[in-house]
C-alpha cells in the first residue's frame, strides 16, 4: 500500500510539473474561415499578443467550405493536449448543424473562452420609407412578401437572425441567400435586394456616405458604431437575440489545469489595450465568457437557432 500511495504520488508530481511548463512548443489554431475575412484578422491579432503572453509560437492553419464545418471537421482529429485550438465564430458550431449532418457537435470540445461579439444588422437604402426599427417592421408587416433581404446563404446565421425577429412579428419577407456579407453588400448597394443582412463591419463605410442606413441590430442593447439602429429591447424583442461572437475551442478531453492557462492567457490578450481598439475599428467589443458558462451560452443559442430552423422547413 505504501509503495502504491508513493507511486501515485510521483505521478500526482509529475503531471502538475508537465502542466506547470505548459506550454512547451509552438501551439497550432485552426480557423475554419479563408484568410483576410473578420474570423481570421481576429484570430490572428489575438495570436500574436498570446504568442507574448504564453511563451512560445502559434501556427495558423486557415481550413475553409461548408460554413465552416469542413476546418472543424478536420479540427476534430486532433488530440486533447493544449497544442490544437480552434479559433472560431459561432455559427459553425451552432447554426451549421441545423441544416447539414456534421461529424461534430457542443459536447465535442472543451469550452475555452469566447473573445468578442458584435450584432448583425439590417440596413435599408436612403429612400426607404422608414426612419426607425419600429417603423422597419411596421413597413414589412404592411407588406407581406414585397422586401428582399440578402443574408449569409441558405440556413446561415444572418437568415436566422433575421427569421427569429420576423416570425415573433408575422412578418413575411424574401430572403436571398449570397456567399457572405461582402456578396450581400454588393448586391444591396447595386439594387439587387431591399435590405442588406450582414455583419456590421463591411457596411459601416456605407453608413458615412448615407448610401444605407441601418434601422435594427440583432442585439438586444444598441450598438454604438450604429446611433440610427435600434436594439431588440427596444423592440419588444430582446429574447430574439443573436450575435455574431468569437470564441476559442479545444477538442473534449482537455486537461483542466492546461483550459485555466489558456483562460488566463486569453482573457489577458483580450483586454489589453491594443485588441480593445483593434476591435473597435470593426465594431466589435470584448466580451469573456469561459468554462460551463460558456457551454451554456452555446446550447442557447443552439437551441433559438433550431427553432427558428424549423419553422422555415431548414432543421436537419
Amino acid at each position: 500500500m505504501k509503495f502504491l500511495l508513493t507511486s501515485a504520488a510521483a505521478v500526482a508530481l509529475t503531471t502538475t510539473a508537465a502542466f506547470a511548463e505548459y506550454p512547451e512548443r509552438a501551439i497550432e489554431v485552426t480557423i475554419p474561415a479563408p484568410a483576410g475575412g473578420g474570423t481570421d484578422t481576429s484570430a490572428r491579432k489575438l495570436a500574436t499578443l498570446l504568442e507574448e503572453e504564453l511563451g512560445t509560437s502559434i501556427a495558423i492553419l486557415n481550413a475553409a467550405g461548408g460554413g465552416g464545418s469542413v476546418g472543424v471537421t478536420q479540427f476534430m482529429q486532433a488530440e486533447p493536449n493544449g497544442y490544437a485550438l480552434l479559433a472560431t465564430w459561432n455559427s459553425p458550431i451552432t447554426t451549421v448543424p441545423q441544416v447539414q449532418s456534421t461529424a461534430y457537435d457542443i459536447d465535442s470540445f472543451t469550452p475555452i473562452a469566447s473573445t468578442s461579439e458584435t450584432a448583425y444588422t439590417m440596413c435599408v437604402a436612403a429612400d426607404f420609407p422608414a426612419e426607425t426599427g419600429q417603423e422597419f417592421l411596421d413597413e414589412l408587416a404592411a407588406n407581406p412578401g414585397k422586401y428582399t433581404y440578402g443574408n449569409d446563404g441558405i440556413g446561415g446565421t444572418m437568415q436566422l437572425a433575421a427569421e427569429r425577429i420576423f416570425q415573433a412579428k408575422g412578418i413575411e419577407a424574401v430572403a436571398i441567400p449570397f456567399g457572405g456579407a461582402g456578396e450581400t453588400l454588393q448586391n444591396f448597394l447595386g439594387g439587387h435586394v431591399d435590405i442588406y443582412g450582414g455583419s456590421i463591419s463591411p457596411v459601416l463605410p456605407y453608413t458615412e456616405t448615407d448610401e444605407a442606413k441601418c434601422l435594427i441590430v440583432t442585439s438586444a442593447a444598441p450598438v454604438e458604431a450604429l446611433p440610427t439602429a435600434a436594439g431588440l429591447e427596444e423592440l419588444g424583442l430582446g429574447d430574439e437575440e443573436t450575435l455574431l461572437w468569437r470564441m476559442v475551442l479545444a477538442p473534449a478531453g482537455l486537461d483542466t489545469a492546461i483550459a485555466d492557462r489558456l483562460v488566463a492567457a486569453i482573457e489577458t490578450t483580450v483586454n489589453d489595450p491594443s485588441y480593445v481598439e483593434f476591435l473597435a475599428t470593426k465594431g466589435e467589443t470584448p466580451n469573456v465568457v469561459t468554462g460551463d458558462a460558456l457551454t451554456q451560452r452555446l446550447n442557447a443559442e443552439y437551441d433559438g437557432l433550431a427553432k427558428a430552423a424549423k419553422a422555415l422547413g431548414l432543421g436537419n
